[in-house]
């Protein structure tokens, strides 16, 4: 029973984890959502939103009019003054254009990154109270939308445009800034979800490892019951990865009318997850990880084949040196005599190097692997060593000196 609450419980002490080391951590947070001021689709979005922010408006066709009425005034031809009406649609066009291309440089400029940066930084007191259901600020949560202020980038725009000798711009009205950043019905199921992984907090993972090792201690086969917490733990892991995949693929499709750009939603939404993706991740291989070790330390008939030939490997190899003059003297001998617990000492240096790594990943459980290998290999040569050194050479009959 306790083997199978921890299954279950891996997964959702990782995303208690990333609820704190994430969400609810300034600097982490903002340091996640940094890259998405340099997203295109996030930045085409800021740029649809600003423009229609600004929303500068120049009635061609009535500018256009006039100014033919007046030419018409001094003397010149119908035709000509027919013809500068014409003129009326482009102008509004070539307002649009400019408004458009002045816009897209603030955006694709570092102003952008920065006002998006600070945005998040000062913001982040209320995404963590937007989560948990009350607060303002630049970002805003009403009805189950999660927007963001992007009133600075506008007013950059005005003085860009102004500048730029557009003057109408001047009387840009204080119009609606806000970009939509995410929206859901379920938002509130959400906020009652934070709100309970916030009291639960970074306990979690330590109450899920206490009742997997008590599982494995009560069990009757230890060796069995650690195997299958390792690969159910990874299993939960896989499956919990899964079901983001599912909930990316139904959120994208039922988008309501009030995410501006899909594709911007779809950033923000792989963007917030990319850590706790990075995380299951990693569950599962080192769930599959920790169960090999545990099966190939077993008494089967395989562990024992594969550990048989690996440890003749080793004496091939420390023969060899014994007969070119490479020998390990005490050293050998004694890691021969110790070299139980010297394995067990490295595999809980190496656990409590991964407990105490911060953020690690699917490559940080190789790289700790792949230490782990190197050291076995080296003990292994060692006491391969040290058995030789005082065994009976077979060609000259002398027994090793231990030197």
């Amino acid at each position: 029973m306790l083997i199978t609450l921890t299954c279950i419980l891996v997964p959702v002490s990782l995303v208690t984890v990333w609820v704190h080391d994430i969400v609810l951590d300034t600097d982490r947070y903002v340091a996640t959502v940094a890259p998405l001021a340099r997203e295109p689709a996030v930045q085409d979005a800021a740029v649809d939103r600003i423009v229609h922010a600004v929303d500068v408006r120049v009635d061609g066709p009535a500018v256009v009019s006039d100014l033919a009425t007046w030419l018409q005034s001094r003397g010149v031809p119908p035709r000509a003054a027919a013809a500068v009406k014409a003129l009326g649609p482009k102008l509004d066009d070539a307002v649009n254009q400019v408004v458009t291309k002045a816009a897209t440089e603030v955006v694709h400029s570092d102003t952008f990154v920065t006002v998006w940066t600070q945005a998040n930084r000062f913001a982040h007191v209320a995404v963590v109270q937007a989560l948990t259901g009350h607060g303002r600020g630049a970002v805003e949560l009403t009805d189950g939308t999660v927007s963001l202020d992007i009133g600075a980038v506008v007013d950059r725009l005005k003085e860009e445009l102004v500048a730029a000798g557009l003057s109408p711009a001047e009387k840009i009205p204080d119009v609606n800034k806000r970009l939509v950043l995410f929206q859901s019905d379920k938002l509130a199921e959400l906020r009652r979800a934070a709100h309970a992984l916030d009291v639960v907090g970074n306990w979690m993972p330590v109450v899920t490892v206490l009742l997997g090792a008590t599982g494995v201690l009560l069990a009757r086969r230890r060796r069995r019951a650690l195997v299958c917490t390792a690969l159910g733990a990874a299993g939960g892991c896989l499956l919990m990865s899964i079901a983001l995949v599912v909930a990316r693929h139904y959120y994208l499709d039922h988008l309501p009318s009030e995410v501006q750009s899909p594709a911007a939603a779809a950033a923000v939404f792989d963007t917030l997850l990319h850590f706790l993706r990075i995380s299951l991740r990693t569950g599962i291989v080192l769930g599959v990880v920790v169960a090999l070790g545990a099966y190939s330390s077993g008494a089967g008939r395989l562990p024992r084949t594969v550990r048989g030939r690996a440890d003749g490997v080793a004496e091939s190899v420390a023969r060899w040196g014994d007969r070119h003059g490479v020998r390990t003297g005490r050293a050998g001998t004694w890691t021969d005599a110790h070299r139980r617990p010297l394995v067990l000492a490295v595999v809980l240096v190496l656990a409590l190097v991964f407990a105490l790594w911060n953020h690690p990943t699917a490559l940080t459980v190789l790289f700790l692997l792949a230490v782990l290998l190197v050291v076995l290999a080296v003990l292994a040569l060692l006491a391969a060593s040290g058995r030789v050194a005082t065994s009976t050479d077979p060609q000259t009959g002398r027994r090793g000196t231990g030197e």
